[in-house]
C-alpha cells in the first residue's frame, strides 16, 4: 500500500504550460494536471491506454483527427496507438491515468 500527499509530490513541466504530478503504481501511472490556459500539446501517441477526465476548466483534445471541447466531468478514453493533441482553452485540472506504467515519466 502506499499513501501520497500530492502537496509533497514537486510537479514537473512536461511541456510549457502543462505542470504534472505523477503517482506510479505497479501497472499504470496516475497524473495530476494542472495546465495554463493556452498550452498545448503536440499531437503524439504512445501504446498506452489513457483515461483522460477533466475537474476543472475547458480543454480541447483532438483524438484522430476529431476535435472534442471538454469540461469538469467529462471522461474521454484513448486507446494505446491512436494519435491525439490537446490545447487548454481556460486554466484546467486534469487527471490522466495511464495503463501500463508510463515509464517515461518515472
Amino acid at each position: 500500500m502506499q499513501l501520497i500527499h500530492l502537496d509533497e509530490i514537486a510537479p514537473r513541466e512536461v511541456v510549457p504550460g502543462h505542470h504534472a504530478r505523477f503517482v506510479h503504481a505497479e501497472n499504470m501511472t496516475v497524473v495530476h494536471w494542472r495546465i495554463e490556459a493556452g498550452s498545448s500539446i503536440h499531437e503524439h501517441d504512445h501504446p498506452h491506454e489513457q483515461v483522460v477526465n477533466v475537474l476543472a476548466g475547458t480543454y480541447e483534445l483532438t483524438v484522430a483527427g476529431k476535435p472534442l471541447t471538454l469540461g469538469p466531468g467529462m471522461v474521454v478514453v484513448i486507446p494505446g496507438g491512436v494519435r491525439h493533441s490537446g490545447r487548454s482553452i481556460t486554466d484546467a485540472l486534469l487527471l490522466d491515468v495511464f495503463y501500463p506504467c508510463r515509464e517515461d515519466y518515472r
